[in-house]
């Protein structure tokens, strides 16, 4: 029976917190039958997705559709055009918050289109492996006609489950309970140009990326917005894509291929500093993500599960800090599941004090929660 360890990362998440889940709206009906099949085909490549997870160890389990796949009917039609505390609260509980699975398809046929919302076990892979999984699912979906192509898609884009490659790792355990945030949150998106969000780099002499300064607006408005009086230091945490950089992962390495990059501020130092000020900090705190300093922070998740220091699994803490995740790039144009493009994108996992970066083609979008 195929089996695989966990890695450093993914112990990060492996008490289930955090899980992936976003609302994928197709004005379009989709047709379940082909998603189901699909869902099948994708099982065997993508064993781990509909695998066990037990004491650091994902085993492979036969496929069940019922286990996996859900499909329901609504009168409701659905607008995008609605407040994002209305679309959270509708269906944030549509997969059951605390899943045994570690993956879950529901889709939702309603009167005007197909609601698709895909959950996944943070455990199992990041934002990168998530629309990978997602993006091959749409291909085997969509009706063809080409003899095989099938299996020439499955073999084109077949991932990496090697998720111990760089540094061996073998896990019984985090002690950590599942997270789920009880208060009702504040959720509010904003808007920015992408074009303003451009001429502050080419006006600037420094090299700053497009993140710095979206980064350095969420630090403003979660201070200026934050329910309690804000702590002496405040931290920002911006997870790393390391594919690019870490050549034994590579852009078929399926898992969590991450790192964490966090900055330290004197809150009363984010309160005074401009814009250009904090993105020029946030420039400069940016950790040089290569094998040597991703090695490193490998090593500092081991020594923290070796010392019982759960609080060091934290992705970031919502009392002290706040997390900003950039999903600008995500991969929607591949997300035709044989009807068109989705007409409307949004996550359903939300925490306390975090921010998504997303885009359309005129805008940049903070989707900002506190």
């Amino acid at each position: 029976m195929k089996k695989i360890n966990i890695s450093q990362v993914d112990a990060i998440f492996a008490n289930g917190s955090y899980p992936i889940e976003f609302l994928i709206y197709y004005r379009n009906k989709l047709s379940s039958l082909r998603i189901r099949r699909a869902l099948k085909k994708i099982s065997t490549d993508f064993w781990p997705v509909f695998g066990k997870y037990q004491n650091g160890i994902i085993e492979f389990k036969p496929y069940s559709e019922s286990d996996y796949f859900e499909e329901s009917q609504s009168d409701q039609k659905f607008d995008p055009d609605e407040s994002l505390e209305t679309i959270f609260e509708t269906y944030r509980d549509a997969i059951p918050p605390l899943m045994d699975q570690l993956f879950f398809l529901k889709i939702i046929q309603i009167p005007n289109g197909t609601i698709l919302i895909p959950k996944l076990n943070h455990l199992v892979g990041d934002g990168y492996s998530y629309f990978y999984f997602l993006s091959v699912l749409a291909a085997l979906s969509r009706p063809n006609y080409v003899p095989f192509k099938r299996r020439i898609i499955l073999n084109l884009y077949k991932p990496d489950h090697n998720r111990t490659v760089l540094k061996p790792f073998s896990l019984s355990k985090t002690g950590r309970d599942p997270e789920r945030t009880a208060e009702k949150l504040t959720l509010r998106l904003e808007k920015i140009p992408r074009k303003d969000i451009h001429d502050m780099i080419r006006d600037n002499t420094a090299k700053l990326s497009t993140n710095d300064i979206l980064s350095a607006i969420v630090l403003q408005h979660t201070i200026r917005n934050m329910k309690e009086k804000p702590v002496d230091q405040f931290r920002l945490t911006i997870p790393i894509d390391v594919r690019r950089q870490v050549k034994e992962y590579g852009r078929k390495y399926f898992g969590n291929g991450i790192m964490f990059g966090e900055i330290v501020f004197q809150t009363d130092e984010i309160v005074a500093s401009n814009l250009m000020e904090l993105s020029l900090r946030i420039r400069a705190g940016m950790p040089d993500v290569k094998r040597e300093s991703f090695m490193k922070f490998l090593g500092e998740i081991e020594s923290s599960i070796t010392a019982g220091n759960t609080d060091g699994l934290r992705p970031y803490d919502p009392e002290r800090g706040c997390l900003t995740t950039n999903l600008s790039k995500m991969p929607v144009t591949q997300l035709d599941f044989g009807t068109g493009l989705p007409d409307f994108v949004t996550p359903l996992t939300i925490g306390k004090n975090s921010a998504g970066i997303l885009a359309d083609k005129e805008n940049f979008i903070l989707r900002l929660a506190y």
